[in-house]
């Protein structure tokens, strides 16, 4: 078991092998995580909507 200053230093010894994404990047993956989040919301909002539909249809609530 190492000690906690060898612990440490290891640890930033591993921190700057790390490849940290520039602004680019990161704008990037972030535009395409709104987007597909987008895209999932209308396809459950979708599904969601049609089995409503169907419930209603099939149990005379509507």
């Amino acid at each position: 078991m190492a000690s906690p200053l060898e612990f440490l230093q290891e640890v930033r010894a591993e921190a700057r092998k790390v490849t940290w994404p520039n602004r680019r990047e990161t704008m990037i993956t972030t535009v395409m995580v709104l987007v597909m989040v987008m895209i999932a919301s209308l396809f459950f909002l979708a599904v969601d909507q049609s089995i409503h539909l169907i419930l209603s249809l099939v149990l005379g609530i509507a």
